[in-house]
């Protein structure tokens, strides 16, 4: 037991919980500076002043009151989207190529989970379960999720992509796009086959709901509750778990070291007595296994999915692994915090900035533009591309 403490390497898990905390706070100060000063210039506005006689309050006390629930809301979100955006990411720092089948993975975690849960349901199991053994319940749908998301991917890695490794970079792209659509339909028909729905819903069951108040603010004649509810704490710890275990896995092991390797040059790896094709495999198992627990947790925590569910976080997260650099870890967990706060922020104030003429419908109009910005004056993202320059 000592020398397997002594085994660890206490730096790299600490080092990813020192930048999550740093990347949260950095964010939440950055974009509640900006909605602060925009609140400041459109105070004494017709802005303001419509917001004042509804409610008795300045826009500027309104935005400052709602801060801290969004910062919250943001958080939670922005920790999905890293872990989906630390999949896509690890794919293409050993093959340099976008898995777009990545985002039907995240798909097919969801549905496996939600349906071991929706199985217990039917038996009865859930209904009236403890609080512990609800817990239980919720991490046995995410290790199921865990393992067939993860199995799929080394299935789609071995049949879609390995015959496909020395040709042009355009080719796998294409096979993944093919694969992506190719799991939706496979999911719907699936769901047809065997319950005949395809939207599915997350059964209620345990203290997933219920929310913990952290306190009360004042807001004009009213108050405004700030809380968290405990699936948003769910969330936010199993994504904060996945992700130091990831980091410590490609840092601080020998495992961890073979897929840099490989990440690095794969003849040389090869001549190094690495399984270059092993590797790749358990790279895939890896990103798939994040992607299947994402899925289940996305599922808790928007409790409605449907077999196009994958798209949209997706892309998102794919944007967020751009935006922090693509192959680069680091900036996954970036990326996805900043675009899940941007967001959230946008979703948020947009409608009252507006007067309600942009809502929170306009919201993914911020995101995207801020990665275009970004891929204009800096294409490399944020923390700069971590991938070995090829001859």
């Amino acid at each position: 037991m000592k020398r397997f403490l002594k085994s660890i390497n206490v730096h790299e898990l600490l080092r990813p919980l020192g930048q999550l905390f740093f990347f949260s706070l950095g964010t939440t100060v950055v974009l509640s500076a900006i909605v602060l000063i925009l609140a400041l210039i459109l105070d004494r506005t017709v802005v303001g002043q419509t917001l004042f006689e509804r409610l008795n309050v300045s826009l500027y006390t309104y935005t400052l009151v709602n801060l801290p629930q969004v910062a919250i809301d943001g958080l939670t979100i922005g920790f999905v989207y890293a872990a989906i955006a630390l999949g896509y990411t690890m794919v293409y720092g050993v093959l340099e190529f976008i898995n777009f089948a990545h985002s039907e993975i995240f798909a097919v975690g969801a549905f496996v989970g939600v349906e071991i849960l929706i199985a217990l349901d039917k038996f009865g199991i859930l209904t009236g379960a403890s609080l512990v053994m609800a817990y239980v319940y919720l991490i046995l749908a995410m290790v199921g999720g865990m393992v067939i998301a993860g199995g799929l991917a080394v299935a789609v890695e071995r049949v879609a992509y390995r015959p496909l490794r020395h040709a042009s970079r355009l080719v796998p792209l294409i096979s993944a796009i093919g694969v992506s659509f190719l799991l939706q339909d496979v999911i719907r028909l699936v769901e047809s086959l065997t319950t005949g729905q395809f939207n599915r819903i997350f059964p209620t069951f345990g203290n997933f709901d219920r929310r913990v108040i952290l306190g009360k603010m004042a807001l004009g004649e009213t108050s405004i509750t700030l809380g968290v509810s405990i699936k948003s704490i769910i969330v936010i710890v199993s994504a904060v778990l996945m992700l130091v275990a990831l980091n410590y896995l490609v840092n601080a092991t020998k495992v961890g070291k073979a897929i840099r390797a490989v990440a690095q040059d794969h003849p040389t790896a090869s001549l190094m007595g690495i399984d270059v094709n092993r590797i790749i495999s358990l790279t895939f198992l890896v990103g798939g296994m994040l992607g299947g627990a994402a899925g289940v947790l996305y599922a808790l925590k928007f409790t409605r999915i449907d077999p196009f569910v994958g798209f949209f976080p997706g892309l998102k997260a794919f944007t967020a692994a751009v935006l922090g650099g693509i192959g680069n870890m680091t900036g996954a967990l970036l990326g996805g915090i900043v675009l899940g706060m941007l967001e959230t922020y946008a979703g948020s104030y947009m409608g009252v900035f507006t007067m309600g003429a942009a809502g929170t419908e306009y919201k993914d109009i911020f995101a995207f533009s801020i990665l275009i910005l970004v891929l204009i004056f800096r294409p490399q993202g944020l923390m700069g591309a971590n991938v070995a320059q090829k001859a």
